[in-house]
């Protein structure tokens, strides 16, 4: 009997000390003060993944090693290059910008941020190990499926466009405002833009915040509530625990921000499942059927933000704005002026 007693001890310590057999164990993710899954931290969605897959790519959902090599090669050869000195035999007017848009060469010379200041990531996004060819995985093709006609009647929402110059502030879009950043880093759904893709959560009795870099804002998520019937920024985000999962539905959006060109009836559901003491995983579903035939969504996983979130000051020397409306202004002054001139020369005699 001790024998055998003594037998099952030693296969017990060999399951606990082998790889293999500890890595099939399922994580369960560690708990905070109330009992409730630890989901707080600095956390980063910096990714080369995009939010929709190339077409080309058809259904496929991984990507090949060699399409891997390709992607974080390009962008370790873009830092490489920002990261070196600038030729001296290069017109000052006409630097090289080896910019933040990947899709579109990254070698130009006309560009608003160089890679020193751009992150988004240094590799593609990977999901239990696979590196994936985009966040949306349905429909199948990876792609938000096609829009529905637009209904006869229905509100056009007031949107700005950036370069516009407006007669007030309200024509201007809503990151030109310091409102909304001009991605949806907040969303939801949160998705990573070419910088500032940082979050922190902190969580609470009532609630949970998750503050994010972009803007500097914090959207609170309350507990076990109602909707509220006001159409917010962001939406309003109630949530709940469903074992180690964060679960939040938001729907009430201001019907005057972009999202995806979603309607205020848009609702968005999230679910936040630690997976690994290093790996937070995010999954999304977007239904709108006011837009999409079908609901779509997707998922990817946050890794620990190389430190923590700082402000995010955008009105502080914000000089955007009052110099579009005054050069607006100026634009106005000297068409009037050309049309009193125009005037006064038919008036002679």
């Amino acid at each position: 009997m001790k024998q055998v007693s003594l037998g099952l001890i030693a296969v017990a310590a060999l399951a606990l000390s082998s790889p293999a057999l500890a890595a099939s164990a399922p994580y369960h993710a560690p708990r905070a003060v109330d009992g409730q899954p630890d989901l707080q931290g600095a956390w980063t969605n910096a990714s080369l993944t995009p939010l929709e897959r190339p077409p080309a790519t058809g259904d496929r959902l991984v990507m090949t090693p060699d399409e891997v090599k390709a992607v974080e090669g390009r962008r370790a050869d873009i830092k490489a290059k920002d990261a070196a000195p600038t030729p001296t035999s290069l017109d000052a007017n006409k630097l090289p910008c080896y910019a933040a848009n990947l899709t579109a060469g990254g070698d130009n010379v006309d560009c608003g941020y160089n890679a020193f200041w751009t992150d988004h990531g240094d590799a593609v996004m990977r999901v239990n190990g696979e590196p994936r060819t985009s966040l949306i995985t349905f429909p199948a093709n990876g792609r938000m499926p096609a829009r529905l006609p637009r209904k006869p009647g229905a509100p056009a929402p007031v949107r700005g466009v950036y370069g516009r110059a407006g007669e007030n502030p309200e024509n201007q879009t809503l990151a030109e405002r310091c409102i909304t950043s001009f991605a949806n880093h907040a969303g939801p759904v949160m998705l990573p833009s070419f910088y500032n893709s940082n979050y922190q959560i902190v969580q609470g009795r009532d609630s949970v915040a998750i503050l994010v870099e972009m803007i500097h804002d914090v959207r609170i998520v309350r507990l076990n509530s109602q909707h509220s019937p006001m159409k917010v920024w962001y939406g309003d985000s109630i949530g709940h625990y469903e074992g180690d999962t964060l679960v939040v539905e938001t729907t009430n959006y201001n019907p005057n921000q972009q999202m995806f060109g979603g309607t205020s009836d848009m609702k968005v559901t999230e679910r936040f499942t630690r997976v690994g003491p290093k790996r937070l995983r995010y999954e999304f579903k977007v239904e709108d059927p006011n837009v999409w035939a079908t609901p779509w969504g997707g998922e990817y996983e946050f890794s620990p933000a190389k430190g923590p979130v700082y402000e995010y000051a955008c009105h502080e020397g914000n000089y955007a704005l009052p110099d579009i409306l005054a050069g607006a202004r100026l634009e106005e002054a000297e068409a009037a002026k050309k049309i009193s001139a125009s005037a006064d020369v038919k008036g002679r005699p």
